[in-house]
């Protein structure tokens, strides 16, 4: 099933099958994990994909293409990638106490999102919660009606989410438009003469990145590309809120630096960047970086032949697609957790699967465009988001859930992991999944703290 998957996902950005694709994808089936979701078949089937699209690249430099593995097992662990980081020994403190599923008065659910601190901020002042504790916001939150909070923290510019049946999202306005979209998509919003690749000996040697994304989905994204030998700048703006834990699951194999786009000068650096980039990364809500001067045409204007990648929560057509989102709110809100649970008592699915899999379709969808910028040149946007990856891991169906394990064994998991010593420490964390035959997934450097790298390439 997982190989097919991968071409039929290929066959959305308008790469058929070829005759000398070489993908092989074993190991156990769904369940792996205590959740009715494929998420195995489904983790596998992108990296798959992207295992192609690396392959591709390679036959673009070298003739010939390469044969590519992936393993189910694997796949799913890595759709939880984060939790195994360790640091000297210690696992990082990933998530704010006050992040959780709260009672409505009219008998439904809230998951409510405080990992960066204006939301937990204003998750309490909108709420009306008499104290910061979880106790108060549980007693604030008891006191309304699930839609009408929902919309409050939306209009409050924060981020929680109705937990929702698949009955409900389906029959929802934006549930409707997200229904008529790809899983991911590819369109040509420049022109430019056709480039070829720099020289190297990896697939993706000489690809600069521009990685301007935080939290799981894009930084995953620009990890991919790296692990295949991507020059990958990882760019973010000190005044905004970052998970940094996050860059020990992240960061492998990148540079990362500051740049304020209040500032002129920051604009100014950016632009600069852009003249010298191959790929430019973004994973702000839609317009949120047009309205500092960068979307995607302007950024094809600065640089023809860029490939841009728009990686957001809920998609870029709908009533909610200026909404902020994380995977864990869109997976109450599409029906994912009440499905893993009920939605009397939903439960979020024991992976972040959302996340990771539009992280990789990202880096898939990079890799398409520039083998389409060798072949026919133009500038390129791909697009993916939080809320069509769940609609599509949905539409693959469920499993019974009961023979799943909460964890791998430990000489299994043991097996996935690799270490690193850095900036950041001594890290635990799970090493590239793809394996190649020709050109093996490796991190060039270990993760750095933000801000530690120039604002230039190298």
């Amino acid at each position: 099933m997982s190989e097919g998957l991968s071409h039929d996902i290929l066959a959305l950005l308008g790469r058929q099958r070829r005759a000398d694709d070489a993908l092989a994808i074993g190991g156990g089936r769904d369940p792996v994990f205590r959740t009715p979701w494929r998420i195995a078949e489904a983790g596998a089937a992108a990296l798959g994909a992207v295992g192609l699209a690396v392959s591709d690249l390679w036959r673009l430099r070298s003739g010939k293409p390469q044969a590519v593995a992936v393993d189910r097992h694997a796949a799913a662990a890595s759709l939880r990638s984060n939790t195994y980081v360790r640091r000297n020994g210690e696992k990082p403190v990933a998530w704010d106490p006050l992040t959780g599923h709260y009672p409505t008065r009219d008998g439904r659910h809230m998951f409510i999102h405080t990992n960066h601190p204006h939301h937990r901020a204003g998750a309490l002042r909108i709420s009306g919660a008499a104290g910061d504790s979880k106790e108060a916001l549980a007693a604030a939150v008891a006191k309304w009606d699930g839609v009408a909070l929902e919309e409050a923290i939306a209009a409050g510019n924060c981020v929680g989410g109705l937990t929702r049946s698949r009955e409900e999202w389906l029959a929802h306005a934006h549930g409707i438009a997200i229904a008529r979209l790809p899983l991911i998509d590819i369109v040509k919003i420049g022109e430019s003469p056709a480039r070829l690749l720099a020289s190297g000996d990896r697939p993706l040697s000489g690809v600069r990145v521009l990685d301007l994304t935080r939290v799981l989905a894009g930084p995953t994204s620009g990890r991919v590309l790296a692990e295949n030998g991507a020059d990958v700048l990882h760019v973010v703006a000190p005044h905004l809120p970052y998970q940094a834990e996050l860059l020990m699951d992240t960061g492998h194999g990148k540079r990362c630096a500051w740049i304020d786009l209040r500032d002129p000068d920051g604009v100014g650096i950016l632009k600069s960047l852009i003249g010298d980039a191959d790929i430019f990364t973004q994973g702000y809500r839609p317009g949120a970086l047009a309205n500092r001067g960068f979307a995607p045409e302007q950024v094809a204007a600065l640089r023809p032949g860029i490939v841009c990648v728009s990686i957001c929560a809920y998609g870029h057509e709908g009533p909610w697609a200026s909404r902020r989102g994380f995977d864990s709110i869109v997976q109450n809100v599409t029906g994912l957790a009440a499905t893993q649970g009920s939605l009397p008592q939903p439960r979020n699915l024991p992976v972040q699967a959302l996340d990771y899999i539009a992280g990789y379709l990202g880096a898939l969808g990079a890799m398409v465009a520039l083998a389409r910028r060798v072949e026919q040149g133009g500038s390129w946007l791909v697009r993916v988001s939080l809320v069509q990856v769940a609609h599509w891991l949905a539409s693959l169906g469920t499993v019974d859930a009961s023979a799943g394990v909460a964890d791998l064994p430990d000489r299994e998991l043991a097996s996935l992991l690799m270490e690193s010593d850095g900036p950041l420490g001594h890290l635990r964390h799970l090493k590239p999944v793809i394996e190649f035959s020709e050109t093996p997934a490796f991190y060039a450097k270990p993760a750095e703290p933000l801000g530690t790298s120039p604002a230039r390439w190298v």
